[in-house]
């Protein structure tokens, strides 16, 4: 194996979620600024989800079908950002829903992909993992806390431009990360053979019926958080850092993962992780007033996703074999994508109608019960 590239591998997650940074606590927030009502809001940001559900699926099997993922992660980095340059033109609401729909095609073709790369690199040192991951969730907070102190200086006008610059530094960090080990692709039927074997094995369903129900409960949270707490009375830094806070817990979890994936199976981490989401929406929901029980609800960050996402790109890399990794990445990707989407789109509709409360209290129950499911249907260790 040649050594592992790990500062350029981690420049790209550092780039690729510091846009992420951008969108989840800021989006919506810009939509409202656009004059957007809740409903709205709601649809435009679950058409980036939506496509998640189509995307990855069609770059994965053409990456497993080629061996090409690497090129396939630059071209969608640079279409990320030519779609996303539309913006400038108009901001009505069906050139902005067409503009959603096309950059997220090819941003949504980009991560499923550059795991796989990097899984690809690892080789039998997949613990090594999390360490290189950490520098997305950096990117993360970094894009938080600038954006952030940013918008209460500068207005909203600035966002575009902001999201540009960053997507082009996603495309100009793929240049600089190298191929990985190649593989033999194998032939279209035995590779969807294959796949479809892979796909059934114990718990296997169980577990990505369960990715989708995990993003499902977190629409309020990525729809409507910042808005939330506005309406509380925060402030747009105080906002920022509280988005930063549960990334900088992430950050620390990532740092003992080997540890923790040493002391605690698969299954355990998984159940955790849903049941500390379930009582994470109650507290956002219910009690987000209260400062000290936010900033709780923000270190479980460390659980919800932290702990999910790495427990679940272990599951994957286990369940399928080297040769479906991008396939088995994208459909992770993918269920993720069809929960996001009906995430977003039910919390826009239940947010006007039903509040706060009740739109995290559904938000709960979908957690609570991926933690049921996976408990029953899981093998001790998958």
């Amino acid at each position: 194996m040649p050594p592992i590239p790990h500062v350029r591998l981690s420049s790209f997650y550092f780039a690729y979620f510091a846009l992420l940074g951008g969108v989840a606590p800021f989006l919506s927030l810009y939509f409202h600024h656009l004059g957007f009502s809740p409903a709205r809001i709601g649809e435009l940001v679950a058409i980036p989800m939506l496509m998640r559900c189509l995307a990855p699926n069609l770059w994965g099997w053409l990456g497993d079908r080629t061996g090409q993922r690497l090129l396939i992660v630059r071209l969608g980095a640079l279409c990320t950002a030519v779609a996303f340059s539309g913006i400038f033109l108009r901001q009505d609401y069906l050139w902005l829903a067409m503009i959603m729909a096309l950059h997220s095609f090819f941003w949504h073709a980009v991560l499923p992909q550059f795991e796989a790369i990097t899984l690809s690199h690892l080789g039998d040192k997949g613990s090594r993992y999390a360490r290189i991951r950490l520098w997305g969730s950096v990117g993360f907070i970094a894009t938080v806390a600038l954006l952030g102190m940013a918008l209460e200086w500068s207005t909203l006008d600035v966002y575009p431009a902001v999201m540009f610059g960053i997507m082009l530094a996603i495309f100009c960090c793929s240049l600089v990360v190298p191929a990985p080990p190649t593989l033999r692709p194998r032939a279209g039927g035995e590779a969807a053979s294959g796949f479809l074997q892979q796909l059934r094995r114990p718990g296997v369903i169980a577990f990505f019926v369960s990715v989708a129900l995990m993003q499902l409960s977190h629409g309020p949270y990525y729809t409507f958080l910042t808005l939330h707490l506005e309406a509380l009375g925060y402030g747009r830094t105080l906002i920022g850092f509280l988005w930063a806070l549960g990334v900088i817990a992430e950050i620390v979890l990532f740092l003992f993962m080997a540890r923790v994936l040493a002391a605690a199976s698969l299954k355990q981490l998984l159940v955790a992780s849903f049941a500390l989401a379930a009582l994470r929406w109650l507290l956002i929901g219910s009690l987000a007033s209260s400062l000290p029980v936010l900033l709780l609800a923000q270190l479980m960050h460390a659980a919800t996703f932290g702990a999910f996402h790495v427990a679940s790109i272990h599951f994957v890399q286990r369940s399928f074999d080297e040769r479906l990794q991008g396939q088995g990445q994208a459909l992770y990707a993918t269920l993720a994508g069809i929960g996001g989407a009906l995430g977003a789109l039910y919390s826009g509709y239940a947010w006007h109608d039903l509040g706060a409360l009740w739109t995290f209290t559904i938000a709960s129950l979908a957690a609570a019960t991926a933690a049921l499911l996976l408990w029953r249907q899981l093998p001790a260790r998958p």
